[in-house]
């Protein structure tokens, strides 16, 4: 069976870089790495051809007698020199160019990240909901809020140990977090299982902690909540989150804002709106309104006469403040006029009244039902 190109097993074009070809080695040994295929018994095959190839393309020498003479090159017989110094039957030494990309590779395999063991591991961030209500989005507020983690062990201050006594090394990986097994022609990397990772152990552990260098514990905490945040606004506590492991740095805390409905206003961005009602008289008089603004304050409002149901009116600058800005959004009114409830015979009198004298008070009724008339008479013609 004829062998495959060694640019096209890595993906790579002949011109690549040295570093183009250690790319492309990377990828396709961590696609076809047996520990990940191992429902393809065609991998190891693949993933050996592979590293043939980079053990070829990676050495000057050698690229240069692939270049000129293909396969041939090293397989005796050819420009003299016959099988290149280095390369033997089979196909190479894997180990020397697996090795050039090991800690790359392993650490998505393994978990162990690079070379020395995890020593310290970072805590982990909290996530903290408040609800607050509209008037306090607007205006802002210090609010304490009491929030379960884990902390750093008094005792031992956070190692682990009993007193603070600083952990031993691993025996099984000397410190390094990782153990390494010969498999065939390759070898693997993997976290160490005496402790789990980390490098070193904890001989005599603390009574308080029982090893684990953290404690849980209710915390106060006192948080600033600024002016103008809305609902998915998110706010960072650095340092406020679990206690690290092994004396690693502790996490963050972030607080996530939910903004209640309010009763009175709705909220878009920085503008309110407000419906208000108001008489038939007012509107079809005008006349002036006394509406709420969110800061708890009035405004009296001038009706225009003749107004009419859904007519917006706008209070400059009496919506939200925007956040960390001096500017303000709006206060959008929406006029709702009401038609009367519960009349007296008197008032139903005066209403009827009122019809049969007003033939031109409601332009937009004519004109629909013009429309209305027109759109019959069309029907029937």
């Amino acid at each position: 069976m004829a062998k495959r190109d060694y640019y096209e097993l890595l993906g790579v074009v002949k011109s690549a870089s040295t570093i183009e070809i250690k790319k492309g080695f990377r990828k396709k040994a961590m696609e076809l790495h047996p520990d990940r295929n191992t429902d393809n018994p065609e991998a190891e095959a693949q993933f050996k051809e592979v590293n043939e190839a980079y053990e070829v393309l990676k050495d000057g020498d050698k690229k240069a007698a692939y270049d000129r003479y293909g396969h041939a090159a090293f397989e005796g017989g050819m420009g003299g020199g016959g099988r290149h110094p280095g390369f033997g039957q089979g196909g190479g030494d894997f180990s020397s160019a697996f090795s050039d990309v090991f800690d790359d590779l392993f650490g998505s395999f393994g978990g162990g990240g690079g070379r020395g063991g995890q020593r310290a591991t970072r805590g982990s961030d909290l996530r903290y909901n408040l609800n607050i209500s509209l008037e306090e989005a607007f205006s802002g507020k210090q609010q304490t809020i009491t929030v379960a983690s884990s902390i750093a062990c008094e005792s031992c201050n956070g190692t682990g140990a009993e007193n603070g006594a600083e952990p031993s090394n691993c025996p099984t990986c000397s410190g390094m977090g990782k153990v390494r097994a010969q498999q065939g022609f390759f070898t693997v990397e993997r976290t160490c299982p005496t402790c789990s990772g980390r490098g070193q152990i904890i001989t005599n552990p603390c009574g308080a902690c029982a090893g684990a260098g953290r404690t849980k514990r209710d915390r106060s905490l006192s948080v600033n909540i600024p002016a103008g945040v809305e609902t998915g606004t998110r706010i960072r506590l650095a340092g406020e989150g679990e206690a690290g492991m092994m004396g690693g740095p502790t996490g963050d805390l972030y607080i996530f804002i939910e903004v209640a409905n309010h009763q009175i206003f709705e909220r878009e961005g920085p503008n309110l709106f407000c419906r208000v009602p108001v008489s038939m008289a007012t509107a079809a008089l005008g006349g002036e309104i006394e509406v709420p603004t969110i800061d708890g304050g009035k405004s009296r409002v001038k009706v225009p006469a003749g107004a009419q149901s859904s007519k917006q009116m706008r209070l400059k600058s009496k919506g939200m403040p925007a956040l960390r800005s001096s500017v303000a959004g709006d206060l959008f009114l929406e006029l709702a006029v009401e038609t009367p409830v519960n009349l007296s015979s008197k008032q139903k009198e005066l209403l009827r009244e009122f019809e049969q004298l007003g033939e031109n008070n409601s332009p937009e009724s004519s004109n629909f039902f013009g429309k209305v008339k027109h759109f019959w008479d069309g029907m029937k013609g």
